[in-house]
């Protein structure tokens, strides 16, 4: 897949868990999991202004296009 998403890596540098971004983002534990393994098939606009919004980021920091 062309999409490669980059969540683990802002986490990471925010020091922030996967339980913690899930609360504050207000999003389940398991469609934060599905999105930051990349095994999303879409993710809405509101759910990654949230992300971003929580992590101090651009939608750029964490989606990514590479070509195949």
């Amino acid at each position: 897949m062309p999409i490669i998403v980059n969540l683990d890596v802002m986490m990471a540098k925010r020091k922030m868990s996967l339980n913690e971004l899930s609360e504050k983002v207000d999003i389940t534990l398991s469609n934060l999991s599905i999105l930051k393994t990349g095994k999303a098939k879409a993710v809405r606009f509101s759910t990654l202004e949230a992300i971003c919004q929580t992590l101090n980021c651009q939608p750029g920091d964490i989606l990514e296009f590479r070509e195949e």
